[in-house]
């Protein structure tokens, strides 16, 4: 075997390619837009490249591509954690795909650990993106079904890989599903409703697309207050919180993106979009001009997806345990209701395990878990006890 690194366009496509070759007889397997991945490590995309780099690889045997891996550091990331009790200086690998084979997993790891060391990091995180916590990060572990847009997919034995390695589990994201019926609702989010409304401080609002960056406005003051005690989760800038809403704007579907406010204020939201996978099966991660209007045809038209997918759920900290997550569940039921719903499955993605307020709201609202993804570690100095993640304060 014998590894390389990707230099060429050739290089690139080979290794955008793989994966569908690994995956070609799994009819689970949706391939991304090739265009989303290539932009995570296209310097003029990707902000982290200012303080940051990353380096990709494909693995081979006899001239056969079995792997592929990626490693990547962004240093106020990795300073965050180093600042953490038992902390260390952290960098990522992740698009890590490849055959059952113990020993082309560990080249694979080897290479990105060796490229990580060499550039003062002290563990690694895996699977990862270079980028958002919400994009193709995590290992499945548990609900090999179809996946949901941007949530990676691969096969039952890339966790003993990991594992065997020497990984361990840094912390659980948790995927929760529920039918969208009156009938799934629980009595209690009613009566939290009711007991919320009480207040007349409080009103509830779903996207205006005429007036779609004051809404993203409101997005970042509240991700900024709600999310800041995430370890290793950054604030946003106005400016990122606009390019997000104008990047989902064609396919934006404002009844499943719900606003609270307390007099006037921005104090939450409970964000969904469709669940765009649908859409791109069978499109082989080509995004010319012809599967775009194909994506907005399946999405508008043919209301392919019937699946909404969480995006973000948060609240400011001064106004949590007053009934607002169950509040903005039940702004979400009113449309959900209504006779043109097109949507009869909702997922909540991306719940921590170690954010168990969440879970618990998840579940109170019906839903289930039917996937587990892991978020690995991996300490270079094997001596060194191993933390994993937790909830701050």
């Amino acid at each position: 075997m014998n590894i390389s690194e990707v230099k060429t366009k050739k290089d690139e496509q080979q290794w955008l390619d793989f994966p569908a070759k690994l995956y070609e007889d799994d009819p689970h397997y949706v391939r991304p837009m090739d265009s989303e991945i290539r932009n995570i490590f296209n310097p003029m995309k990707n902000k982290l490249f200012r303080h940051g780099d990353a380096c990709r690889w494909l693995l081979f045997d006899e001239g056969k591509i079995i792997g592929r891996i990626a490693a990547f550091y962004d240093q106020k990331t990795s300073d965050t954690y180093a600042r953490e009790e038992n902390g260390q200086p952290t960098g990522g690998c992740g698009f890590f795909d490849c055959i059952d084979n113990q020993d082309a997993a560990n080249m694979l790891f080897d290479t990105a650990r060796q490229w990580l060391q060499q550039r003062g990091l002290e563990a690694m995180d895996g699977p990862v993106n270079f980028g958002d916590r919400d994009y193709f990060w995590g290992c499945l572990i548990e609900g090999f079904t179809d996946p949901v847009y941007n949530m990676p997919y691969n096969y039952p034995y890339y966790g003993k890989l990991f594992e065997n390695y020497g990984f361990q589990v840094f912390f659980r994201q948790l995927t929760l599903g529920m039918g969208v019926t009156n009938e799934n609702m629980s009595p209690v989010i009613h009566e939290k409703y009711e007991r919320l409304m009480r207040n007349p401080g409080y009103t509830f609002e779903i996207v205006d697309k005429k007036n779609l960056y004051k809404y993203a406005d409101d997005f970042m003051t509240i991700y900024n207050e709600a999310w800041g005690v995430i370890p290793g989760v950054a604030k946003i800038t106005r400016q990122h919180a606009h390019a997000m809403l104008d990047q989902l704007k064609p396919i934006l579907d404002p009844r499943l993106m719900h606003f609270a406010y307390y007099d006037g204020e921005p104090v939450a939201f409970f964000l969904n979009m469709p669940d765009l996978n649908q859409a791109y099966k069978g499109l082989h991660g080509k995004d010319h001009l012809l599967n775009k209007l194909r994506i907005l045809w399946r999405v508008k038209v043919a209301h392919r997806c019937n699946r909404a997918i969480s995006l973000a759920f948060g609240v400011v900290p001064k106004h949590r345990v007053k009934g607002l997550e169950a509040a903005l569940v039940y702004s979400f039921e009113q449309q959900a209701l209504k006779e043109d719903f097109p949507y009869n499955d909702l997922q909540f993605n991306w719940i921590g395990d170690f954010n168990p307020p969440m879970i618990k709201l998840a579940k109170s609202v019906g839903a289930e878990i039917v996937k587990t993804h892991a978020t690995y570690r991996y300490l270079f100095d094997r001596e060194k006890p191993f933390t994993r993640a937790t909830l701050q304060k």
